[in-house]
């Protein structure tokens, strides 16, 4: 009985823990391998053949079954590890970044009192002319600035994709994004003041009604008499890139905000390699101060794009190998 017990134990040290993993679907527990004392001599007459492998089924215990954690549902079937996981629970789930989105939008509040009663403030490098006397807008991204899609991120996650037209259309019509936290709040409050709103987005032409529709459906203000939701492809000249579309809004409203979540949300060039980026952000580093209300953004962007050369034609794992390429470590 005593070797039964210590065959037992020896199978969970050596690969019964393994099995186990692979059963509640975690990754296998493997022995590293270690450089040991040189074991005790056996006993005078004990056997020197290693002792054999024994199932716990052999001892009369019950086959093993994966067992949830109570109130959680394990999917069908583990994804394979994606580099966006990460970024979508932290933002879906975190303490922090709900108080980095309301700090955000307080200060937004803040910053807009004051250039409402600057009549020379003016946050779009767009602005030109005369504007002082202009009627005063606001300008905001759309996507992880008002509307939260990390539902449709962690859709992907789970089936082992990453983003595509097909999906993210089917998303986008089902009006269902959720407002970020304070984002709402602070678009009500720019409107009381007499503050149209600009929702210049990089959704496609054809989503713009079913943009309209879950913008209207969260109380989000559209003026009645003017379009306010300017997507790329409305107008020839205007495509994914937004200073042309900014500088539409600067010819009939002097511009107090910028709110957006990626460096493009502000300013022209941000498709570029990181180091050009980052000189471009501190070459207008008094506007982050003021006008300029960035949200973040963890898992996907221009600063993402950069990292892969602004290339769309990858795999997954050549996604991956071109960012481990980019990590800077301790030496």
């Amino acid at each position: 009985m005593a070797q039964r017990w210590s065959s037992l134990i020896l199978f969970l040290a050596m690969g019964g823990l393994g099995a186990i993993g692979a059963m509640v679907g975690c990754r296998p527990f493997v022995v590293p391998e270690a450089r040991t004392a040189p074991p005790a001599p056996a006993p005078p007459g004990a056997s020197s053949a290693p002792a054999p492998q024994i199932a716990p089924e052999a001892l009369g215990a019950p086959p093993s079954t994966a067992v949830a954690a109570p109130g959680v549902t394990p999917p069908a079937e583990v994804a394979p590890s994606d580099d966006r996981l990460g970024g979508v629970l932290w933002v879906q789930s975190s303490a922090e970044y709900r108080a980095l989105a309301l700090a955000s939008f307080v200060r937004a509040r803040a910053e807009l009192d004051l250039a409402l009663a600057d009549r020379t403030a003016t946050a779009a490098l767009e602005q030109q002319g005369e504007y002082a006397d202009l009627p005063p807008a606001i300008v905001a991204d759309v996507d992880e600035t008002l509307l939260d899609n990390s539902p449709y991120e962690a859709d992907r996650i789970r089936a082992g994709g990453r983003y595509e037209a097909v999906t993210w259309n089917a998303w986008v019509q089902r009006a269902r994004a959720a407002a970020l936290p304070g984002a709402l709040e602070f678009a009500r409050y720019a409107a009381e003041r007499g503050v149209t709103v600009f929702y210049v987005t990089n959704r496609a032409a054809l989503l713009e009604e079913k943009t309209r529709e879950n913008l209207a459906a969260l109380g989000f203000p559209l003026a009645p008499d003017r379009d306010t939701v300017l997507t790329p492809g409305e107008r020839p000249d205007w495509t994914s890139e937004k200073s042309s579309r900014r500088a539409e809004v600067a010819r009939s409203f002097r511009i107090l905000l910028l709110v957006g979540d990626d460096l493009g949300d502000f300013v022209s060039g941000a498709r570029a390699q990181p180091e050009e980026r980052v000189a471009l952000a501190e070459l207008h580093a008094s506007r982050w101060q003021k006008s300029w209300i960035l949200l973040p953004n963890p898992y996907y962007g221009s600063w993402e794009r950069a990292l892969v050369d602004n290339r769309r034609d990858l795999s997954g794992e050549e996604i991956l190998r071109l960012k481990l390429g980019r990590l800077r470590g301790s030496e």
